[in-house]
């Protein structure tokens, strides 16, 4: 009994024919291996971190503090730490503290803090940055990860490994290829393409199915990057008015990356998992209700995938404008506290991208809908006709 649950298990992972792993292992092990030849690049230094290092260290007493009377903080904390990584592990130093909402930390005896660390000779000057996070944030990802597993089962194994490959695409193809002066509108698609491309692949296997919904995924995209650039150029925005330009621009005349696309491609990037979830949902709504009615004809076929789409595409949309709004609350509340006249706050950028934002991942969810449900009921109704 044990062994034919485990053959089960093994199956659900392999699918029907597991032979169809074999060529897929194979893909995924070249790619891998072209990443990190990809990842060889010369990163331009912008600043000098000679002699700046962040170490860890922890707090053993607070020398001077800077609470006031009324509980709020003033000024700097001045504290003894011991540095708990090379070169100075085991040291006790004296380092300071600023109070700010970005950097600092209200340090207190026991507390793990990251310091910004220099030296010069003999001299070394301690700045505390932050409280220590990293087992916090990986303790949640854990969790997370955990969780999925547990509750999706070898399903959800599949979703975690397509998470996990769609960051290393992120972090070792997308930024790198941007890095190198590639066009970020050319890069988000290609993103879009490997990681629906995969993913969809973990949990269906290479099929009608998962052909029809990577069609339509990367169709959806392609659409909402497309209606966010005739946005941009018929209310005059582009990638230049964002938020860090200056840092951005000097980029752009070190490395030639295209600044000008970076915003119309973090929409693509965006939009990709409502667009992809969509895009699946139709595509496995169509072959199922195909498996339980053969008898029903393409145009059947796709007026079932029409009106799925339908109910699906109002939840989604909420999911993209709410996303967005909710990135954008501090810029509502000033906008609210100020009492800002109408013209101002419509004709303000940060309004006008967030508005372009919502409005084109939403419409690249819209149309994903019969792009999808059209492949779909062809390819099932092929099928068919070839069974």
């Amino acid at each position: 009994m044990e062994k034919k649950r485990r053959s089960d298990i093994f199956g659900d992972f392999c699918g029907s024919n597991w032979k169809q792993w074999v060529p897929f292992g194979i893909v995924m092990a070249i790619f891998i291996l072209f990443l990190i030849g990809f990842n060889k690049v010369d990163i331009t230094s912008l600043v000098s971190m000679e002699g700046r290092t962040f170490e860890r260290a922890k707090v053993i007493k607070v020398l001077k503090d800077n609470m006031q009377e009324d509980g709020s903080r003033v000024g700097q904390q001045s504290v003894l730490i011991e540095v708990q990584s090379e070169p100075m592990k085991g040291q006790k130093v004296e380092a300071t503290s600023n109070d700010g909402y970005l950097f600092g930390a209200a340090c207190e005896p026991g507390m793990h803090v990251v310091v910004i660390q220099s030296l010069a000779g003999d001299i070394s000057i301690h700045t505390v940055y932050s409280i220590d996070r990293e087992w916090a944030v990986l303790g949640f990802v854990l969790i997370f990860l955990l969780v999925v597993c547990v509750i999706g089962g070898m399903k959800g194994v599949q979703a975690c490994i397509g998470l996990i490959f769609t960051f290393i695409c992120i972090i070792w193809l997308y930024i790198p290829m941007i890095y190198k002066g590639y066009s970020p509108f050319l890069a988000a698609v290609l993103l879009a393409a490997v990681t629906t491309f995969v993913t969809m692949y973990l949990l269906g296997g290479w099929s009608g199915k998962t052909a029809c919904a990577v069609i339509g995924t990367v169709s959806g995209v392609i659409i909402a990057g497309i209606s966010a650039f005739l946005f941009g150029k018929a209310a005059h925005i582009n990638g230049y008015n964002v938020s860090n330009i200056e840092s951005l621009t000097v980029l752009e005349s070190i490395r030639g990356i295209r600044v000008g696309e970076l915003l119309f491609s973090g929409l693509l990037i965006s939009a990709l998992g409502a667009v992809m979830d969509i895009g699946m949902s139709i595509s496995s709504t169509v072959f199922e209700i195909h498996d339980q009615k053969p008898e029903l004809n393409r145009k059947e076929l796709f007026y079932s995938g029409l009106n799925v789409g339908r109910d699906a595409m109002g939840t989604m949309v909420n999911t993209l404008i709410l996303a967005f709004v909710g990135g954008s609350v501090s810029i509502l509340l000033l906008n609210y506290a100020y009492e800002l006249p109408y013209l101002q706050i419509i004709n303000s950028n940060n309004m006008a991208i967030e508005v372009m934002q919502g409005l084109s991942g939403s419409l690249g969810v819209v149309m994903t809908v019969p792009i999808v449900s059209f492949l779909a009921s062809f390819a099932a109704d092929y099928r068919k006709q070839k069974e």
